[in-house]
């Protein structure tokens, strides 16, 4: 789990760096569930060697998670654009709180205040929305750890022109990253096979985003490929941030659970922070420490509602979909 979360923060470092050079976002996202694709097929075809059946059913919930996971990548790149590499982590972090209330809205998860979990969950999901608040609203002191860069100044300008709208950007991918959560509950019962699932869904999200992306724009420049940080950032994402991080993710579920993972992403949020104040010049401000800190607080103390949940053996969807 520590690996996974190095992945996420070198991902994010480099999909910061080539989206504030120009990259287009849908063409990114393309690129990488192809690569994404051409990973996970050799498992899904010596893993799941069986007789695959299909039917209009399965195909519907393949496109829905396809179309799903395309609005939350691709929101989220444009959040990450606009603002910083730590404050998009921050975002990231609120996905099992949205995930939560809206499994209370559609009555797939019970509140149960007069229990400790309950209790629990409900000053963490307080804690969360609380952080998130304070990254939005308050910026307060800044702190250079490293020197100014030219890139730092790129990076910063944009991060102060559309501070608002990445904000709405980011809020958009954590409801859309909930849905997607919920929809795979679905997919998984018309459609058991993890790995060609997921294989299915990264080609299927690589034609939408190709389809979306020559609709915005068709031109050349957008769509070509050169020998520089941006194909690494597509095989990085692709191989490692993508096929390589769900391989583990379901080895660790297998062996500790689906609350374990989550446990550890406060880590990449961390570790964000650090290197992009560091390789990239990004100040950090007090409103952005003291909101990650309440998010983080908040998250475990979530989880830990979560684990001491008396009826958590007793509901695997809801278990799956945290």
């Amino acid at each position: 789990m520590l690996l996974v979360q190095v992945f996420a923060t070198v991902m994010q470092i480099l999909s910061k760096i080539t989206l504030v050079q120009g990259t287009f976002v849908f063409a990114l996202l393309a690129y990488r569930h192809v690569v994404s694709a051409i990973c996970v097929a050799p498992l899904a075809l010596y893993f799941e060697r069986e007789q695959i059946k299909f039917n209009c059913k399965v195909w519907f919930w393949l496109f829905v998670s396809a179309l799903g996971i395309i609005m939350a990548q691709g929101l989220f790149y444009y959040g990450l654009r606009d603002t910083s590499a730590t404050y998009s982590g921050n975002f990231l972090n609120l996905i099992p709180i949205c995930t939560f209330l809206t499994s209370i809205i559609c009555r797939i998860e019970k509140l149960e205040l007069q229990s400790k979990s309950g209790k629990g969950k409900c000053i963490g999901t307080i804690l969360c929305v609380g952080g998130a608040l304070v990254c939005s609203l308050y910026k307060g002191k800044k702190f250079d750890l490293a020197h100014h860069t030219n890139h730092h100044h790129i990076a910063v300008a944009a991060h102060e022109a559309h501070m608002l709208r990445g904000t709405f950007f980011l809020i958009c991918s954590c409801f859309s990253f909930t849905a997607w959560f919920i929809v795979q509950v679905k997919l998984l019962k018309v459609f058991p096979l993890r790995y060609w699932g997921t294989m299915l869904t990264c080609v299927m999200a690589a034609i939408q985003s190709a389809i979306t992306g020559i609709i915005i724009d068709c031109s050349k420049d957008a769509w070509k490929l050169e020998w520089n940080l941006q194909l690494i950032t597509i095989f990085y994402t692709g191989v490692l941030g993508t096929a390589a991080t769900f391989c583990i993710l379901s080895w660790v579920i297998t062996l500790k659970g689906p609350t374990y993972p989550a446990m550890f992403n406060p880590l990449a949020l961390i570790f964000v922070a650090i290197s992009e104040a560091i390789l990239l010049g990004e100040p950090l401000k007090v409103g952005t420490l003291l909101g990650m800190v309440l998010i983080i607080v908040g998250l475990y103390s979530f989880l830990w509602g979560k684990k001491n949940e008396k009826q958590y053996l007793a509901q695997p969807n809801v278990s799956f979909a945290e």
